[in-house]
């Protein structure tokens, strides 16, 4: 049974004090509006409805809370980079994402999600810049690998994982398709592992 597949939807937060208190854990997905990353998030739970997912760029304006269970979440965050998003609501989401990467103390990881054709943006640099000084880890979800030969997706991994370690560090990125459930099993095993390892270490004792 896939790990997030209990996961349901908790509560959406449009500022900051809307969040719920910060005592489990969660794991945080963002990327570039279009990028793949509700469908990344739907294919994981098993679930064709979880995370809103448009062919219109941008409708995700919310932080959404999936709760797994045992004080755990997964969070969907607003999609950036889309031009036709107000710039009143570009600089507001600016601000929050930044503000709840650097400072959420219940956030444990990052997963950043990019189109494989178009990975690494000025905007995933800065989400970048902005989470990984806190030493957190972030695993990169390359969607859309189908849409790629493999020999080229293979390329594109070798070279956005050279690239991500040499200046930011403390990261994992893979290849995934939503279309072919590729990548799932590899996911999992990451994600799971920030959300769960507190249980993991328990159960060994």
């Amino acid at each position: 049974m896939p790990l997030f597949q209990n996961a349901e939807f908790y509560i959406s937060a449009h500022h900051l004090r809307d969040l719920p208190p910060a005592t489990g854990l969660e794991v945080a997905f963002a990327g570039r509006s279009n990028a793949g990353k509700s469908s990344a998030l739907n294919t994981m739970a098993n679930h064709n409805r979880l995370a809103y997912v448009s062919k219109q760029p941008g409708r995700t304006q919310l932080i959404n809370f999936f709760k797994l269970g045992g004080d755990r979440y997964l969070v969907d965050l607003p999609g950036y980079g889309y031009a036709k998003v107000p710039e009143a609501m570009r600089q507001h989401w600016q601000m929050t994402l930044s503000n709840y990467l650097s400072h959420r103390t219940s956030l444990n990881g990052l997963v950043l999600v990019m189109d494989c054709r178009h990975p690494l943006t000025p905007l995933d640099r800065q989400m970048l810049d902005w989470f990984c000084p806190s030493g957190k880890p972030v695993h990169v979800l390359l969607t859309k690998s189908d849409k790629l030969s493999r020999s080229a997706a293979g390329q594109t991994l070798l070279a956005v994982r050279k690239e991500i370690n040499e200046i930011w560090g403390n990261c994992t990125v893979q290849l995934f398709s939503s279309l072919k459930k590729q990548g799932v099993e590899e996911a999992e095993a990451i994600i799971g592992k920030w959300l769960f390892q507190a249980d993991v270490g328990d159960q060994a004792e």
